[in-house]
C-alpha cells in the first residue's frame, strides 16, 4: 500500500491555526496538482477533526472516492453522494485492512493522522505547498519521531501566486 500526503504549510510549518483557522490559504483558482493527485489515489484516509472541518464546505470535493475517517465515536451524516466509514485502530491495522479491500494507494490528511502514519513508516510520498506567512503557532505538520526518516527530493515547482510545492518520496 502506497501512502500520500497532499497538504499546505505556513512558512513555519503549521497546516491551520491554533482553532483550526485556514484563513491563510491563499483563495485563488490556481491550479496546484490536486485534482492530479486525488486521481492518482484509491482512498482518503482522515482524522476526525479533518472530517469535521470539511463538512462545513459548501461542496465535497471528493467525489466517489471512499473516505475513512479515524475515530472511536460515531461521525456528522456525511453530505449527499459522500462515501463515508468510521474506522479505528493504529496506522498498520487500517492499512492491513484496506489492502484486505482492495485499495493501494490512500490519500492521508489530519495533522494527528499524517504524524502517526509517518510514525508507522507509511508515508511513502509527500507533497508539501508552502504559503509565504509565518503564523507564529499553529497545528504543526510534523512531530515528534522515534528516528530520523529520509526523503528523496523529486521535484519543486514555484507558482504565480508565491507558493511553492516540493515533492518527496521516501528513501529506500
Amino acid at each position: 500500500m502506497k501512502g500520500s500526503v497532499f497538504i499546505a504549510t505556513s512558512l513555519d510549518g503549521f497546516i491551520a491555526r491554533l482553532d483550526g483557522g485556514l484563513d491563510f490559504l491563499p483563495d485563488d483558482p490556481e491550479p496546484h496538482g490536486f485534482d492530479e493527485f486525488l486521481a492518482s489515489v484509491d482512498a482518503l484516509v482522515w482524522g476526525r477533526k479533518t472530517y469535521d472541518f470539511v463538512q462545513g464546505f459548501d461542496t465535497w470535493f471528493h467525489g466517489e472516492k471512499p473516505v475513512f475517517v479515524l475515530s472511536s465515536s460515531d461521525l456528522k451524516k456525511p453530505p449527499a453522494g459522500a462515501i463515508v466509514e468510521r474506522m479505528s485502530g493504529d496506522p498498520a491495522d487500517v492499512v492491513a485492512a484496506l489492502e484486505g479491500r482492495g485499495f493501494e494507494h490512500i490519500y492521508v490528511d489530519g495533522g494527528v493522522t499524517i504524524q502517526q502514519f509517518l510514525r508507522a513508516g507509511l508515508i511513502q510520498r509527500m507533497i508539501i505547498t508552502r504559503v509565504p506567512v509565518l503564523l507564529g503557532s499553529g497545528i504543526p505538520l510534523f512531530g515528534p519521531l522515534d528516528t530520523d526518516i529520509s526523503f528523496t527530493h523529486v521535484a519543486t515547482r514555484q507558482y504565480p501566486s508565491g507558493l511553492v510545492q516540493s515533492e518527496y518520496e521516501l528513501t529506500s
